[in-house]
């Protein structure tokens, strides 16, 4: 299990730009959690959720969502990084993100960030975080994002 970095509060996040952490354990990807997510986005196209339609289309198997493959990152966080001694954290959105590599149903995925920027807003500061989720065994990422959260201290 990777060690979670704790943060004491805004001036030592600060104090860390630039630094990675991770990674992650992995988190398999099951095929009840990508019907699960189906059912609460609404998307169930077939190569998410068909598995005998999905073994003759071009990944041969059932494929998680990008969105799935994003919203993991909160589990994800949780194992890399804390603040304390702030009133809270939230997520602000992200600036860019694409998925590279396809992600089939089985797959191990783990993850790893990189704190690139904090800034000072009105309300405390704005994180900046470079996330890079892997499969085990494939070379190109499957997801890469970068997300942003404020800090009120």
């Amino acid at each position: 299990m990777a060690e979670v970095k704790v943060f004491t509060g805004i001036d030592d996040l600060k104090a860390n730009v630039g630094n990675t952490f991770g990674p992650t354990d992995w988190f398999q990807v099951t095929q009840e959690a990508v019907n699960q997510f189906a059912d609460a986005t609404g998307d169930h196209q077939w190569i998410h959720v068909d598995v005998e339609k999905a073994k003759q289309g071009p990944f041969k198997t059932t494929i998680a969502h990008g969105f799935m493959t994003l919203s993991l990152i909160p589990m994800f966080g949780s194992q890399l990084t804390r603040v304390d001694g702030v009133k809270m954290g939230v997520n602000y959105g992200c600036d860019k993100v694409r998925f590279p590599h396809p992600v089939p149903v089985g797959s191990k995925l783990r993850a790893s960030a990189t704190l690139a920027e904090v800034t000072d807003i009105a309300m405390g500061s704005r994180a900046s975080w470079d996330w890079t989720i892997e499969a085990e065994g494939v070379e190109k990422p499957v997801c890469i994002a970068r997300m942003l959260s404020v800090v009120v201290p």
